[in-house]
């Protein structure tokens, strides 16, 4: 949650008038490195961004997050109404396995931003309909070169389907 492109991207937004809150998958909580099952990570992302979700209900909701929180984030979108979906790091594939792309999960239909870094062994995904995929040079899965730029890429994206001033 404390990622440093996460922070970036907050910083950018709220001062344009996006409420936004941030998100620590339990597993994370209980101090564990690896991921739960899918359905879990998904079950917990729902519940807190329903209960949130509650607090704004008149404006429009983008789900993101990052790496193992952006796959969160596309699968749950439609079953959230979101209006669009923001993907940090999102991992195409385990390194060294692209066989096992993760590619589907991407097509939600939903306006969709992903920024990766060139240099990310988890694979950079291609641009396909609603998705917009920005590739920061440079940079590998923890978009931490330049956060800067990753946030000013999320704002202007933000600001261009006018969910932000």
């Amino acid at each position: 949650m404390d990622a440093v492109d996460l922070v970036a991207v907050r910083d950018a937004l709220v001062p344009r008038r996006v409420a936004l809150a941030r998100f620590t998958q339990p597993y994370r909580v209980a101090g564990r490195r690896a991921p739960a099952p899918a359905g879990h990570l998904d079950e917990a992302f729902l519940e807190a961004v329903t209960a949130v979700r509650a607090e704004f209900p008149a404006v429009p909701l983008i789900v993101g997050g990052r790496s193992s929180g952006a796959r969160v984030a596309c699968r749950t979108a439609r079953a959230l109404d979101a209006a669009g979906v923001l993907a940090l790091a999102f991992p195409l594939h385990p390194p060294g396995r692209p066989e096992k792309s993760r590619l589907p999960e991407l097509a939600t239909g939903l306006p969709t931003l992903v920024v990766n870094g060139d240099r990310d062994p988890f694979g950079v995904p291609p641009p396909s309909g609603a998705v917009r995929v920005v590739v920061r040079p440079g940079e590998r899965h923890g978009l931490s070169v330049d956060p800067a730029g990753v946030a000013d890429v999320v704002r202007d994206w933000f600001v261009e389907r006018g969910w932000a001033r």
